[in-house]
């Protein structure tokens, strides 16, 4: 069930106007009028106040703390200024010095998304396991089948439509370490390498030819194993990190190369890290992806370990920029990336096509992963630390 804030608005102000009629019949305090709000379609009356003053009784002259709450121009999902009055009542006057206006407007929004947040927090949270459930038996949607994707698109939508952020690219939140927990395409291409590549193409017929391409590489890689696909996200940059191991030494069956009977448990592993500059675009809701470089980190082979951790790097945007300057009507590509729900710790994005990307948070932290204790040894030191423990 989706609550608009104009009905959150408009519960708040009624709640207010049962409060200080209570308050109204139990004290001695002077009240200023308060109008019950009226409903019109979807507007509500322009006006709408509650105003409790500090009373004191014959008997006792100590003050009670109050506050005058105003909430005006209620209309649709705006809410108008509004002010906090202290106000200090007497049995002969009202201080007047001591009143003072503070605009609330920011405070208002904030109740009101928190109200509405809560009455729709049950529903998120059912279908977020349904998702989760779902997307952990298919392997992030690496083998899901058409119905469990058809499931899936649908609780998505479900989710997107209940956001409990507005603009998720300029929120706080949006910052940290998010691994990739269900994909409906190919799990790397939330790499901005792979958007950029996807931005290139001009006509539906390329961003087809591309999906081809995509769907290809990875049945080239068929043997290998995809390990944690993240994203690290500070302020203005992206990084994205792509674990892969790889079988390196298999077994021929009599020698066939047609043959594969498995192989020795010794793998080539690393991961591919892309970064990217992040502009948020289409108000708070998007990204602009600017790629830069393309590095591996972390490999295990000797002596290339070497070489590409002393800074061997792929920079895309200086490709770009000597293809802008040479190739007529190139220019270097910028895909959107538009965020459609974030919480705490669940985000869900889309590419330039609406191919769909959720992650979960595991930290605030934005700094990249550190590959510094991998070993360049094949995993030969790890099988021989399992022998020995064995």
């Amino acid at each position: 069930m989706t609550i608009g804030k104009a009905a959150v608005a408009a519960l708040i102000v009624s709640s207010a106007t049962c409060a200080s009629a209570f308050v109204a019949a139990n004290s001695k305090s002077v009240f200023a009028s308060l109008p019950t709000p009226s409903r019109t379609g979807n507007n509500f009356a322009p006006s709408a106040s509650l105003v409790v003053l500090r009373s004191t009784t014959e008997e006792n002259e100590q003050e009670e703390e109050v506050a005058n709450v105003a909430i005006n121009g209620l209309n649709g999902d705006s809410i108008a200024d509004a002010s906090i009055t202290d106000e200090s009542s007497t049995s002969s006057s009202i201080d007047e010095e001591a009143t003072s206006t503070v605009s609330i407007s920011d405070a208002a929004d904030a109740i009101v998304d928190m109200v509405s947040d809560a009455l729709t927090a049950p529903e998120r949270t059912t279908l977020l396991n349904n998702l989760f459930r779902t997307a952990s038996s298919c392997g992030r949607g690496e083998f899901a089948t058409p119905d469990e994707k058809a499931a899936l698109s649908d609780i998505i939508s479900e989710l997107e439509a209940l956001s409990p952020t507005d603009d998720p690219t300029t929120s706080s939140t949006i910052e940290g370490t998010w691994e990739l927990l269900y994909s409906d395409t190919q799990l790397f291409r939330s790499s901005p390498f792979f958007m950029a590549g996807r931005a290139v193409c001009s006509t539906p017929e390329e961003a087809e030819q591309y999906d081809w391409f995509c769907d290809m590489h990875r049945a080239a890689l068929a043997i290998s194993n995809i390990g944690k696909v993240r994203q690290i996200i500070s302020s203005d940059r992206m990084v994205s990190e792509f674990e892969v191991k790889v079988g390196s030494i298999p077994f021929l069956s009599d020698f066939t190369p047609f043959s594969y009977s498995g192989g020795l448990p010794v793998t080539i592993e690393g991961a591919i890290v892309s970064s990217a500059d992040i502009t948020p675009a289409d108000e708070g809701r998007a990204w602009e992806i600017f790629m830069d470089t393309v590095e591996i980190k972390g490999s295990n082979i000797p002596l290339l370990r070497q070489v590409l951790d002393g800074g061997l790097k792929l920079g895309s945007r200086d490709l770009g920029s000597f293809l802008e300057d040479n190739v007529s009507g190139y220019a270097n590509p910028k895909p959107i990336f538009e965020t459609t729900y974030l919480d705490d710790s669940v985000r869900i994005s889309r590419d330039q096509d609406g191919k769909v990307f959720v992650y979960g948070k595991v930290s605030d932290g934005t700094e990249p992963t550190e590959y510094a204790g991998v070993m360049p040894d094949l995993g030969v030191g790890k099988l021989l630390e399992g022998l020995n423990d064995s």
